[in-house]
């Protein structure tokens, strides 16, 4: 069987240019990297901005597990399965970000035959997007020690320093360290560290910007500390927005490359979905939606994160109406979720198979609640036996949420034909009812409490005496009316990742409760959120490699 990267490297991949054109996007608008990379001027967007858009469909999932769901290869096959309906779509996905990559997880780049290409490059350093967000990170946190040492103006408080440094590697010697050590004019000695680039505030600001003036807005409200009177400091009062911005001035173009069967795709940005909203940029989105009839976007790990936050923060910030939602399951992830161990995934299980498929059934209900129409794509498996394909259909029905079996991995496009079909039909049936789960000017703990209810069914929430007085902060600092970004475990509806499933009669403990003013959200900490990753035993790194011939292997 071929991996992903040599199914990516035998690939035809058309000139980007082409790949624009075809869809009305014309070559003065695009700033070439080699013939098949280009990001799209931002001028572009407004010179559209009066016109309609297309049809935004969401791609989520239930909660991952270790039998995987391939949401992003569903996602990059139904873009292409309704261009082979004649729908004119594009795909928006998130960046990959190196860590993951050479760590556990591998490429992020759809798989089999439904991927986007080049796939190398975007795996790898692409247009240098992340990189010029860890610059404009690390640029900041110097400007901080500096202005610190140069007599500290405005009084920041070297042990309240919020902002910490970024490298897009996992490394988990670098989670907690001590800068300033050495001689006088070395600094101020003062505790710190890195978190992975992709959950710097600076990539979550990327992602939500229209243009450079909004960039500015945004960064020059970043929190990054407090002085010792217990005043926020932001980045605007250490004038660094100026600076920052210019470091991102080509980041905040959106990336335009193709999927295997030339479908255009904009994989442009790529914040963490825990401590963030998980979701590719919104100029992204909105330049897609201009030039496409459907533009298929996802958002990270199940949807009790990715959709409510989808929904919740990008949509609310942005404007956007999503026309459907297509949550993605396998049924070897069902059964896990019915308790079946991994090597035993394989078997036909229908009594787990039925425990498991309460994680899909609260999911369907919860992207009801935003008045979103969906329908579930089974991402089959070999494995996967008649009566348990039967058996969900069955399911599925019950609860009135229409379900398609799909095989983009083994089939790309075609694979996808079906799903591609009822997508339209949801889409253009005009039911969609689009609404946020909460109001911005509601108390922080009645939002909090909303989602953590009507998302996670939890019974109650307990606030530590910690986050009772973060939340107290930051309604005295005129940052009450933010939207909730929530921290917690991808694996399970509550904030234990051993409870999977569908999960009753627990309480969601909330222990602290930080803010990306910036980014327009708090982050309420629903457990311990590793914001930098480590490398496993066996890093994917180890069976990397480069040939001499130029051939890439072991990327994924």
């Amino acid at each position: 069987m071929k991996t992903d990267v040599q199914i990516a490297q035998e690939s035809t991949m058309k000139p980007i240019k082409d790949v624009a054109g075809k869809v009305g996007i014309p070559e003065s608008a695009l700033e070439l990297y080699g013939n098949y990379k280009a990001k799209v001027s931002l001028d572009l967007l407004k010179q559209k901005q009066n016109e309609p858009d297309g049809k935004l469909i969401l791609v989520t999932a239930i909660n991952p597990t270790a039998a995987g769901e391939g949401k992003t290869t569903v996602n990059v096959g139904l873009s292409m399965g309704l261009n082979k309906i004649g729908k004119r779509a594009f795909t928006a996905l998130r960046e990959p970000s190196l860590g993951p990559c050479f760590g556990v997880k591998g490429g992020a780049a759809g798989g089999g035959h439904a991927q986007v290409v080049p796939m190398e490059d975007i795996n790898l350093h692409f247009t240098g997007d992340i990189h010029a967000v860890t610059t404009a990170n690390n640029l900041l946190a110097a400007l901080i020690d500096n202005h610190i040492h140069q007599g500290n103006r405005l009084g920041i408080d070297p042990k309240r320093v919020s902002w910490r440094r970024a490298v897009d590697m996992n490394d988990r010697a670098l989670r907690n360290i001590v800068v300033g050590l050495g001689n006088k004019g070395d600094g101020v000695v003062r505790e710190d560290g890195f978190d992975i680039s992709v959950a710097s505030e600076v990539m979550a600001i990327l992602c939500l910007a229209m243009d450079i003036r909004g960039l500015k807005e945004r960064l020059s409200k970043m929190v990054i500390g407090y002085t010792y009177e217990n005043k926020p400091v932001t980045a605007g009062q250490l004038d660094a927005v100026g600076s920052m911005a210019l470091l991102l001035k080509d980041a905040i173009m959106p990336n335009l490359v193709q999927t295997l069967e030339n479908t255009p795709a904009f994989i442009h940005g790529g914040p963490f979905a825990n401590i963030a909203h998980g979701c590719n940029s919104v100029v992204a989105t909105k330049t897609a939606l201009k030039f496409g009839e459907y533009v298929v976007t996802e958002a990270g790990f199940g949807a009790d994160l990715g959709a409510e936050k989808f929904f919740d923060i990008k949509c609310r910030y942005a404007g956007l109406e999503p026309s459907a939602a297509v949550i993605v399951a396998t049924i070897k992830a069902l059964k896990k979720h019915g308790g079946v161990g991994k090597n035993d995934l394989g078997t036909e299980n229908l009594e787990a198979l039925k425990i498991g498929f309460e994680n899909l059934k609260r999911h369907v209900e919860n992207v009801g609640k935003f008045g979103v129409p969906a329908v579930v794509a089974i991402n089959e498996f070999p494995t996967d036996t008649q009566a348990e394909v039967e058996l969900l259909d069955k399911m599925c029905r019950e609860i009135g949420v229409p379900v398609v079996l799909t095989q983009v991995w083994a089939k790309g496009g075609d694979g996808a034909v079906e799903l591609a079909k009822k997508v339209v039909e949801l889409a253009e049936g005009g039911t969609s009812k689009f609404k946020p789960l909460y109001e911005l000017n509601q108390p922080i703990v009645k939002k909090i409490e909303t989602v953590a209810k009507e998302i996670y069914r939890a019974d109650a929430v307990e606030f530590s005496n910690k986050a009772l007085k973060a939340i107290k902060k930051h309604e005295e600092d005129g940052l009450g009316d933010l939207a909730i970004c929530m921290a917690k475990t991808q694996y399970s509806f509550s904030d234990d990742p051993s409870l999977i499933g569908a999960p009753e009669g627990f309480k969601i403990t909330i222990n602290d409760v930080k803010v990306s003013a910036g980014a327009g959200f708090l982050i309420p900490m629903a457990g311990d959120i590793m914001r930098m990753p480590g490398l496993p035993k066996v890093p994917a790194a180890n069976n990397i490699d480069i040939l001499e011939d130029g051939e890439i292997i072991g990327l994924f």
